[in-house]
């Protein structure tokens, strides 16, 4: 897709505005790193379209502390303030989704992740948010926590203009096909193969 342009253009019965402002899924997947810095670097783009962005993680403690979650309650509150791009909203699994009562790391991991999905649901239908990152959300997935026709049919037939971008390892092949843009992250070469821990500022 040479300046962005595509190969082809299908005779679906959408004009050119249409098909380019139309929605997308997308999935990030593979072995390799990158795949959630890629989805909130599509969401750092979002925001600065005035998107509202909803990010939610399903595997990350609440302890372990990601540089971009820093940077995005930064942003959110910038836009509290002053009213530049988008609102943001960052839930993580780990710390009990902020909607329940519950807290803490001692709830069931698969019980956790259905509410958060059941949320999830419910503001999709609401069309809460400009953009959504569910970040590994492959995982409770291919564990079978989540029901994978039941993200698939939400996904497609979901109402409005909101973009999502799912990134995790092990991506079930129907949520695959479903997606309009599927990356697969492969390695070619990683530090940790030469020994190496994950740095500040890299990792985190």
């Amino acid at each position: 897709m040479p300046q962005g342009q595509p190969t082809s253009v299908p005779e679906d019965g959408l004009t050119t505005r249409q098909r380019r402002n139309r929605p997308l899924l997308m999935l990030h997947t593979g072995e390799m790193k990158g795949k959630s810095t890629s989805a909130f670097g599509m969401a750092l783009r979002g925001w600065n379209q005035g998107w509202d962005i909803g990010v939610f993680q399903f595997v990350k403690s609440a302890k372990w502390k990601v540089g971009e979650e820093a940077a995005f309650k930064a942003l959110g509150r910038l836009h509290d303030e002053t009213g530049e791009g988008g609102a943001v909203e960052w839930h993580k699994m780990g710390e009990g989704w902020s909607w329940t009562r519950k807290q803490g790391t001692d709830d069931d991991h698969a019980e956790a992740a259905r509410e958060g999905w059941a949320e999830i649901k419910r503001r999709i239908a609401a069309e809460r948010h400009g953009f959504y990152v569910l970040d590994e959300f492959t995982y409770p997935l291919h564990w079978g926590w989540i029901d994978v026709a039941d993200v698939v049919e939400t996904m497609v037939n979901r109402p409005g203009h909101q973009h999502v971008v799912i990134t995790g390892r092990y991506a079930p092949e129907q949520l695959a096909e479903a997606a309009d843009l599927v990356v697969e992250m492969t390695k070619v070469k990683h530090p940790m193969d030469a020994g190496q821990k994950g740095q500040r500022g890299i990792e985190w």
